[in-house]
């Protein structure tokens, strides 16, 4: 009898224990300054914070302990390039495919010898002080080396993407006055086309050893390999100059989804509260965690994790998006993907790459079919009712079967060993974040920030499975909803306070470089001296002090009957669809309805096309065909109904297009960000006839 009554009286008590834990406080009120409105702090800490380390408070300072405490151990991997092959497909294409072999690392002390040798060879090439440093090129080793010997020059580096064009290249470069440009082969290429409208520029530091000739002396440049600078600074040793917490650390240009990019100025504190504050957050974070660092460095969420995982003692270990996995398109068939390889415990993503990895899985999935279509489909379905809260879930053992079973499969995809995926950038699916979760057996933290604050704001607690919301203010961060009576949001809005999200704390930064009326417009510093930054976004506290992201003020389009459509909010629903692989909702205030460009999934809809025994002799026709344009339209109803938008938010034409939207096309930014004025103006015939045929 006893043994009956403990098996109903422990499952009671759980239940109770949950829901109990799952109404905790995550945020409280927090007394502050400045334009009236509704502020919560992080539960944990009553005042922001600004470092977790005793006495450390520039990012040059965090390095130099990490090197002292860890100086044996592994820092920076790279894998080693064994074969590279180039193959063409049927129609003539020609795709290059590489061979990597394994990781290869420096220590902690090694990185920091090179470190120092970069930051004496750097002021013995001539680089002053007070003259700036742009760093060109894709995440890699010298990269990391290359910003930590500005630093310790006290050095200002100026971050741009390697797959910006050269309008905003030429832009960056001159507004700022950078005198010394560090790249990649690559990008000496282009640096070199615009050599004659780089006013400012004296030496380039090539971080690949293998200049070519033809390179090699370009508008008066003095062109110097990453090595020869190291060599140069072992032979010339010079003192360190290190920064104070106030000195600018990085103008970091942003990836410019509207016109020109702006330089975002960031000190070391900035920068170093909101290391601080994640260092917090993400649990047992330390010197066993590996980590795969492939998105762009010059991305504020990939400058803050390399700088963290570095300050904790654990290891990075670098890949790039198209080596990512073993299937990936540079991977030569057969070999290992940068994850196979390195088998990361933490990772930094992008809503863009977590839904590859979906739709990667489900297509395998749907083409085995049978019996193991089934399995899977039963083991998500048991684990999404556990997530989900329902007792009746699969929990304990049957959890552990279904992972060895099912999902093991899954998780060896990015390598079996992960444990934490931080997620920024943009929004996630709730779709997305559940298959990850389940599928990867790890939890997601999903945060919200922007370059403006270090990428800080807010962050999902370790134990927070719902899906919607970015989590709670972070300890260096307020957050603050103001009303916007235009939008027709107030913090009086019921059941939750509605309002612009604004930023204060230690991680906001300085402002716009050269900018100073938008500096104006969007920071303001309260009569308690809190810097704060207006967002434009619009967000809604939960009862548990967590903050959902519901809006932006600038993708908010009128509709000519007065209708709101918000761009973003409906592109987020309908991305989902499995046929999408990006997506532009186009609103014209001049008429009454929405229309839409697809950028279309090729493996989704040829699938279709091979199940309805559709013809077509390539992708782009395959897309012109009138059946093809019904059937994803018909995907994209089904899925804002879903997410319940109203009828004039759902697009009432849609366009297909054949080629995938990439930074180097120039339509997203390099955090896969769609640029929505260039792809209007790029698609503008296409947009007109769309509105033309309704």
């Amino acid at each position: 009898m006893n043994a009956y009554i403990f098996g109903i009286v422990v499952p009671l008590l759980v239940l109770l224990y949950r829901n109990r834990s799952s109404v905790k406080r995550r945020g409280l009120p927090a007394d502050v300054g400045g334009e009236r409105g509704l502020t919560l702090r992080n539960r944990h800490f009553s005042s922001p914070l600004s470092s977790a380390w005793e006495g450390v408070t520039t990012l040059a300072e965090l390095f130099e302990r990490a090197c002292r405490e860890h100086h044996a151990r592994a820092l920076l991997g790279t894998r080693v390039l064994i074969a590279r092959e180039i193959d063409t497909s049927p129609d003539g294409r020609t795709f290059e495919k590489l061979h990597l072999g394994d990781y290869q690392w420096l220590t902690y002390e090694r990185v920091f010898e090179s470190v120092t040798s970069f930051a004496s060879g750097l002021a013995s090439l001539g680089h002053r002080r007070e003259e700036r440093v742009a760093i060109f090129a894709e995440t890699r080793e010298r990269w990391f080396i290359a910003l930590q010997g500005c630093f310790r020059r006290n050095v200002t580096v100026v971050t741009i993407y390697s797959s910006l064009g050269e309008e905003a290249l030429c832009h960056s470069l001159n507004e700022t006055d950078v005198t010394t440009v560090i790249c990649g082969r690559k990008e000496l290429t282009s640096l070199v086309h615009i050599s004659g409208q780089l006013d400012s520029v004296k030496r380039v530091i090539c971080m690949d050893d293998d200049i070519p000739s033809d390179l090699s002396a370009q508008n008066g440049w003095k062109i110097t390999s990453f090595a020869d600078v190291e060599r140069l600074g072992r032979e010339n040793p010079v003192e360190a100059d290190l920064p104070l917490s106030a000195d600018v650390a990085v103008i970091m240009y942003t990836s410019g989804s509207t016109g020109l990019p702006k330089g975002v100025m960031m000190t070391h504190g900035n920068v170093l509260a909101t290391v601080s504050s994640v260092m917090t957050i993400v649990p047992k974070l330390g010197p066993k965690d590996v980590y795969l660092a492939y998105l762009p460095m010059a991305h504020i969420l990939e400058l803050v994790a390399e700088n963290l995982i570095a300050a904790v003692g654990g290891c990075i270990g670098y890949g790039s998006p198209l080596t990512l996995t073993d299937t990936s398109n540079k991977i030569k068939k057969g070999k290992m993907g940068d994850a196979t390889a390195l088998m990361p415990t933490v990772m930094a993503a992008v809503p863009a790459i977590l839904d590859r990895v979906r739709e990667g899985v489900l297509k395998k999935v749907n083409a085995k079919g049978g019996l193991s279509k089934k399995l899977f489909n039963l083991a998500f379905a048991r684990r999404l009712h556990a997530l989900n809260g329902s007792w009746f879930g699969a929990w304990g053992l049957e959890k552990a079967l279904w992972n060895l079973l099912v999902f093991k499969k899954v998780q060896a995809i990015l390598g079996g060993r992960i444990r934490f995926i931080l997620c920024g950038g943009a929004p996630l699916s709730g779709d997305t974040q559940r298959f990850i979760n389940i599928c990867l057996g790890a939890p997601i933290g999903q945060g919200y920030g922007l370059t403006e604050t270090c990428a800080g704001g807010t962050f999902s607690d370790f134990d927070d499975t719902s899906v919607g919301r970015v989590g709670p203010p972070i300890p260096c961060s307020y957050i603050k909803l103001i009303d916007w009576p235009e939008g027709g949001y107030s913090t009086n809005d019921l059941p939750m306070p509605r309002g612009e999200i604004v930023i204060g704390g230690p991680n906001v930064t300085l402002g716009y470089f050269k900018n100073e009326e938008k500096s104006r417009e969007s920071y303001k510093v309260d009569e308690r001296g809190v810097r704060w930054f207006y967002t434009g976004d619009i967000g809604r506290f939960h009862k548990d002090g967590c903050i959902e992201i519901i809006d932006r003020k600038k993708d908010i389009v009128k509709l000519q009957h007065g209708e709101y459509v918000s761009l973003g909010k409906v592109e987020a629903a309908l991305s989902t669809s499995p046929y999408v692989d990006n997506i532009m909702l186009h609103a014209d205030p001049f008429h009454s309805y929405c229309v839409a460009l697809v950028a279309v999934s090729h493996p989704a809809l040829e699938q279709w096309a091979s199940q309805q025994g559709i013809a077509y002799s390539d992708h782009s026709e395959l897309c012109r065909k009138e059946e093809s344009v019904k059937e994803v339209h018909a995907s994209l109803v089904k899925e804002a109904k879903k997410a319940r938008l109203e009828k004039f938010e759902i697009p009432a034409k849609i366009n297909l297009l054949s080629d995938p939207w990439t930074p180097e096309t120039g339509l997203v930014t390099a955090a896969l960000k769609i640029k929505r004025e260039i792809i209007r103006k790029t698609f503008q015939e296409e947009l007109s006839k769309l509105y033309a045929s309704v």
